[in-house]
C-alpha cells in the first residue's frame, strides 16, 4: 500500500456517509419508495439539503476539493448529519487534499520526555502507557507493561496495539468485547489517516494489517470514524482474570500526537482487587516469576493453576 490518497478518502467518505442516511432520516419525501436504486441518500438531495448546486457538490464528492469553504464543509456537515469526530474528519480530509500535498515522508523516532515518564512511573497502581497516533505504544509503567502482557509477546518494536488487536491470536481473548475494541482501533486510525496522509509509517501499518487481515479490510472500508476519550473496557488477563477498567485518554500537549492511556478499577471491586494482585507482583523490590504469579493469581480468584 503505498499510502492514503487524500482526494479518494474524501469521495469515499462523503459516499458512505450519503448512503447511511435515508430521505426519512433527512426530513425529505422518500420518492420512488422500495424502488429507490440509491441507497440512502441521491447526490441531489445532499446538495439541496447543503444549499449548494448538484453540481458543485458532485465535483466535491469525486474529490476535488481545491478551494472549498468552510460555509461549504458546514453545510454538508449538517445535510449529512455529521458527528463531531465526523466533522473533524472531513476538515482534515479537505486540508490534505488541497493543493498543496508534502513528499510523503517517515517520523522520526519518537520520545517520551523524562516528565513523562515519572508521571507513568508515579501511577504505581494504575495501568498506564503514553502512545502515539498510530497506537505505537512509547512507554508504560511497570503495571502497564504486565497488564498488556499479551501485547509485550510480539517481538516487533514499537509494540503496536491495532498489530495486536489484529494479528495476535490471544487478542481475542484478552479483549472481552473484541468487536467493539477492533472497530475503536480501525476509527482511530481512520481518523489519523485523514489528519496526516502522508506518514509513511502510518501507510506503511495501514498496508501490513490490509494485507494481513480481512477484518480490518472490511472495517477500513466502512469509513468510520470517532472520538475515544473516555470509557469502559473488559479484558479477560491471562493471570489474573476478567476485569472491568474506567479508560481515559489524556492528551499531552507539548507532545504533539501523543497521549496518555489511564486505566482505573471502580473501588473495592474484584477488578480493583486484580489490579492490586498484579501490582504486587510488579513491584520494584520483588522479583517477577511468571509461574508464581499465574499459581497466586488461580489461587485469589478460586481458579486452577
Amino acid at each position: 500500500m503505498d499510502g492514503v490518497d487524500a482526494r479518494n478518502e474524501v469521495r469515499e467518505f462523503l459516499t458512505t456517509r450519503r448512503a447511511r442516511i435515508t430521505p426519512e432520516q433527512a426530513g425529505l419525501p422518500a420518492y420512488g419508495g422500495t424502488n429507490r436504486r440509491v441507497k440512502g441518500l441521491r447526490r441531489e438531495e445532499v446538495s439541496m439539503l447543503a444549499g449548494i448546486s448538484v453540481e458543485y457538490y458532485t465535483r466535491l464528492e469525486r474529490g476535488n476539493v481545491a478551494g472549498v469553504s468552510e460555509d461549504v464543509v458546514e453545510a454538508i456537515t449538517r445535510a449529512l448529519q455529521l458527528d463531531e469526530a465526523e466533522h473533524q474528519h472531513l476538515i482534515d480530509l479537505v486540508r490534505a487534499a488541497g493543493p498543496t500535498r508534502p513528499r510523503r515522508r517517515r517520523q522520526p523516532q519518537e520520545r517520551v520526555r523524562p516528565g513523562v515518564q515519572r508521571i507513568l512511573d508515579n501511577l504505581g497502581a494504575t495501568p498506564a502507557i503514553v502512545r502515539n497516533a498510530r497506537l505505537d505504544v512509547l512507554a508504560a509503567n511497570r503495571l502497564g507493561e504486565a497488564f498488556y502482557a499479551p501485547m509485550y509477546d510480539d517481538p516487533v518494536r514499537p509494540v503496536n496495539a491495532a498489530r495486536f488487536v489484529f494479528l495476535a491470536r490471544s487478542a481475542k481473548a484478552f479483549f472481552v468485547d473484541w468487536d467493539t475494541i477492533a472497530d475503536d482501533t480501525v476509527s482511530i486510525l481512520r481518523a489519523e489517516a485523514g489528519r496526516d496522509p502522508y506518514d509513511r509509517n502510518l501507510s506503511d501499518l495501514i498496508g501490513e494489517l490490509s494485507t494481513r487481515s480481512e477484518e480490518f479490510r472490511v472495517r477500513w472500508a466502512s469509513h468510520d470514524v470517532k472520538q475515544h476519550v473516555s470509557g469502559v473496557k473488559r479484558f479477560h488477563h491471562p493471570v489474573v482474570g476478567d476485569l472491568i477498567l474506567d479508560y481515559e485518554v489524556l492528551d499531552l500537549p507539548a507532545d504533539t500526537g501523543q497521549s496518555m492511556l489511564v486505566y482505573t478499577a471502580e473501588p473495592n471491586s474484584p477488578s480493583e482487587q486484580g489490579l492490586h494482585l498484579l501490582a504486587s507482583w510488579t513491584a520494584p523490590e520483588r522479583a517477577v516469576d511468571v509461574e508464581d504469579l499465574e499459581n497466586l493469581g488461580a489461587q485469589h480468584f478460586g481458579r486452577e493453576p
